[in-house]
């Protein structure tokens, strides 16, 4: 399912941690990891960052590449990453505040062409699943993602939809129920009213999963990008659990 994956690193805190993430999946999955550092022009290389992370992987047996490019590290990490199966990237923390993602975050998960899993403060074993659904294409690709994984670790997914209308929302995770249905997978549908991210952070506390999945927005008609705020950075700011982002 991951047979490749790409790390952004930049010397923090939590970039380190979503090595350590990329290592467990890496493991899990036998997958490959390509090690990133993205620099800004006429920014130093910390060859000795690098080199420390080549040396973790290496102690988890998994196969990694390390580059380092320069250039503005959104754009340069979903390039690289269309030709990995996911993005991994750390982020400041689970706050209410538009700037707790980080720039690079927000803007990745915006421009990738691949799901983008931002990763909490701590490494997590991802296998309690969740899928945040609101019924739209990106939202289901989410959910086909979170089916498969699930049925991989053997996790019972949690599908989770905000909604004050209790006949409405019932009908939109309906959907969902279908598709899971087919692919197999035990599920269970949590339909709450109250907006998403805390409505999703709710249930994940409440249910402890400890992986969530949800479906990038793409913005339509007059929308402009730089003001859509999706569901899914809503939720990333309300949770500290890995979010794989589907576009």
């Amino acid at each position: 399912m991951f047979t490749r994956l790409l790390i952004g690193l930049d010397g923090s805190p939590q970039a380190d941690a979503a090595l350590e993430q990329a290592v467990v999946l890496g493991q899990r999955f036998d997958a490959a990891l390509l090690v990133v550092h993205v620099h800004e022009a006429g920014g130093g290389v910390d060859g000795a960052m690098l080199e420390r992370a080549r040396e973790r992987v290496a102690a988890a047996r998994l196969k990694v590449e390390v580059v380092e490019r320069e250039g503005d590290a959104a754009l340069v990490l979903a390039e690289l990453a269309k030709d990995v199966d996911a993005a991994l990237v750390g982020r400041r923390g689970a706050t209410r505040s538009a700037e707790s993602l980080g720039a690079t975050v927000a803007a990745l998960i915006r421009v990738s062409e691949r799901c983008v899993i931002v990763c909490g403060g701590t490494p997590s074993p991802m296998r309690v699943c969740a899928a945040a659904f609101d019924g739209r294409e990106t939202s289901r690709r989410a959910l086909d993602l979170c089916g498969r994984f699930a049925s991989i670790v053997g996790s019972t997914v949690h599908v989770i939809h905000a909604a004050a209308d209790q006949e409405a929302g019932r009908a939109v995770v309906g959907e969902a129920e279908a598709a899971l249905s087919l692919l197999g997978v035990p599920f269970v549908t949590h339909v709450e009213p109250g907006k998403p991210g805390e409505v999703v952070a709710a249930v994940v506390r409440r249910t402890r999963c400890d992986a969530l999945f949800a479906g990038a927005h793409v913005p339509h008609g007059g929308e402009r990008p730089s003001v859509v705020v999706s569901h899914a950075e809503e939720i990333l700011r309300h949770t500290d659990i890995p979010v794989v982002i589907q576009p």
